[in-house]
């Protein structure tokens, strides 16, 4: 009886004409070592050459190599997470010229482990094992055209060992006034065809304003997905609230064997989906399976191959933090050999990560956290419980860059400080919660010796609230994000000024910048502790002058509006992240003395009642994260409301 042979990872290319994305479906590049750096001395990557979603034409004479993020088979995840021990690779080619297989060590090293020669339509079919990738390593092939033109019809990678589970997926993504992208988004999806046998339902939580169904392309999409598309209506809960919701609705309906969760401002590659099921059907024991992000803005650029945590400060780090983001026009897979290292994640965010329905079984829902915070808790929670998280290469979606955003000292800051310190009430295993009081202290401190007043505010409210106990995060998640807009009304730093609205400087412009077109770093060690004295000193005790209270001192990119910079001027004009505006700060020390008194009181507070509420939060965990206790907040007295 001939083998089944099951798909694991088809070969693809960009379903759109953006050259920038190229580099991430193919190498075709000539490089060389010059200076000990790999160095690209020839682009011959072209767009004419990719002839459809599957097919690739490489000229007569020339070579092309698909070692590349979405095409290089990741052997070394496969072999350490899931049952395949083999697998093979298909290629369907025209005309003359040689496949090479290649494979790489996890320092990065290739090694060629096949070559067949090819005329006329063939069929090459080369099995190889996965049984050697321990740290790291990967496969991929080249295309080699002789004297003709050699065309790849089609290629994958499959195996013929059996999946441990076999059930379908549901997708669950929450919007807020992004329907342009949802649309986009369920037309990918309603346009790939191996997803319409892997793919049982579509839950879009729509909690915005501006409705999905309201999108002039909307009645299209849907009536693609027929009854497959479900879009639910409901008050803002956050991202929190609306991936809980299609948790919920995946566990009631009891159709798929698991969930993957998706933003709503995101490009999606349908390959992606399709590797990350199939993963999860391999994998040994169930595992989240998550997907990477690339910069819709910059679609080349990885933020980071794993997300982690900081077991001691506890906060969140992107991995490997030296080497992200990376930019694959500038070295791609073949050339970045840290790449071919596997590396393990703490967790995924949820702009793309796939929750097995035994894990929401098991381990709950979402914390009601809002935004921040809710995707690592999750993973870790999870992985408490024995299910691990796996960032798997090959599975990628673009978004929105949160470098665009001011998301630190907007109204999310809140967010950001409360969630992080649940997080750790629930999972530090550290007595006190290791070093997070100080780090955070050290953040409040930043934030005011840049004048950044709001941010504080609501860090401290977080505190407060913390304090408090459990109890509040449900309470108040309906009504906290209008709570914290309301605050930022008091304060003049909130108000966004745009093109001649901001005034000019007095002192004219003062553009600071380092030599290597990086942002400039802090002073660190002794210099560090002397500046900081200094500059409380300044900030607490000495008057801003009042010229330049009437109008800002100088005027800042946001690149240099820094905490170690701004702290040496009484106002300042900086950019916002987006480049849109510039907002004022204006030194207060009044203001200065009063927060700087209460970040040291509320983190002392935190720090000696560490381990009572530790102990609390970690009570409240499950009836927080039920089903029965999301209801509640889902319908609110309301009827369900789907369209």
């Amino acid at each position: 009886m001939a083998n089944h042979w099951t798909e694991l990872q088809h070969v693809v290319f960009p379903q759109d004409a953006d050259p920038d994305v190229l580099p991430l479906y193919v190498d075709s590049d000539v490089w060389a070592s010059i200076g000990g750096r790999e160095v690209r001395v020839s682009d011959r990557a072209h767009l004419d050459d990719v002839l459809g979603r599957t097919s690739l034409r490489v000229a007569s004479g020339e070579r092309t190599s698909l070692a590349s993020y979405f095409n290089a088979f990741p052997a070394s995840y496969w072999q350490r997470w899931t049952v395949v021990d083999r697998v093979r690779l298909r290629v369907a080619t025209r005309g003359g010229g040689t496949v090479l297989v290649y494979r790489s060590t996890a320092q990065g090293v290739p090694q060629r482990v096949a070559s067949e020669a090819v005329s006329g339509d063939a069929q090459t079919i080369v099995e190889l094992p996965v049984t050697s990738f321990g740290d790291g390593g990967w496969y991929w092939f080249d295309l080699v055209a002789g004297s003709e033109d050699l065309v790849l019809l089609d290629g994958a990678w499959e195996t013929d060992v059996a999946p441990v589970r076999t059930g379908g997926a549901s997708i669950g993504i929450t919007t807020l006034n992004k329907a342009g992208y949802c649309v986009e988004t369920l037309d990918a999806i309603s346009g790939d065809a191996a997803l319409s046998e892997l793919i049982d339902r579509i839950y879009v939580i729509d909690q915005g304003t501006e409705l999905l169904s309201d999108h002039p392309a909307f009645p299209g999409v849907a009536g693609e997905l027929g009854d497959r598309l479900r879009v639910i209506r409901q008050a803002n809960l956050g991202g929190s609230g609306g991936f809980s919701r299609s948790m919920y609705e995946t566990v009631d309906a009891d159709e798929s064997g698991s969930l993957i969760v998706l933003d709503d401002d995101v490009k999606i590659e349908p390959e992606s989906i399709a590797r990350a099921i199939r993963f999860s059907r391999f994998a040994a024991r169930p595992v989240l399976v998550g997907g990477h992000m690339f910069d819709l803005l910059n679609r080349p650029v990885l933020h980071a191959f794993a997300e982690t945590i900081e077991s001691v400060p506890f906060v969140w780090r992107a991995q490997p933090h030296d080497e992200v983001p990376h930019d694959f026009r500038h070295s791609n897979l073949r050339q970045t050999r840290w790449m071919h290292a596997r590396m393990d994640a703490d967790y995924n965010g949820w702009w793309f990560c796939l929750i097995p329905v035994e894990v929401l079984r098991t381990a709950g829902y979402a914390l009601p956290a809002f935004i921040k915070w809710d995707d690592a808790e999750y993973s870790v929670r999870a992985s408490g419980l024995g299910y691990p998280t796996v960032t798997l290469p090959g599975a990628a979606l673009w978004h929105v860059s949160w470098l665009d955003k001011d998301d630190s000292i907007d109204w999310q800051a809140y967010f950001h400080a409360r969630n992080r310190f649940v997080a750790a009430l629930l999972h530090s295993p550290h007595p006190g919660g290791g070093s997070i009081t100080e780090d955070s202290q050290r953040w409040d401190l930043r934030h005011l010796l840049a004048m950044q007043y709001y941010p504080i505010e609501l860090r401290h409210r977080a505190l407060r609230e913390i304090l408090r106990g459990p109890e509040h995060m449900r309470a108040e998640l309906p009504t906290i994000l209008g709570t914290l807009r309301e605050i930022a009304t008091a304060f003049p730093e909130k108000t966004v000024l745009r093109g001649a609205e901001a005034p000019a400087p007095v002192q004219g412009k003062r553009v600071y910048h380092s030599p290597d077109g990086r942002p400039a770093k802090g002073p660190r060690g002794p210099r560090l502790a002397l500046f900081t004295i200094r500059m409380v000193l300044r900030q607490a005790l000495t008057a801003p002058r009042p010229e330049f209270v009437r109008a800002p001192q100088v005027e800042l990119s946001k690149r240099d509006g820094t905490w170690f910079r701004l702290p040496k001027f009484d106002s300042a004009l900086v950019s916002t992240a987006d480049g849109g505006g510039k907002v004022r700060y204006t030194r207060d020390p009044r203001t200065f003395r009063r927060l700087l008194r209460e970040s040291r009181r509320l983190h002392r507070q935190l720090k000696k009642r560490w381990p009572e509420l530790s102990r609390r939060y970690r009570d409240a965990l499950p009836e927080l994260t039920s089903a029965a206790g999301w209801e509640e907040l889902f319908f609110a007295g309301e009827p369900r409301d789907r369209d």
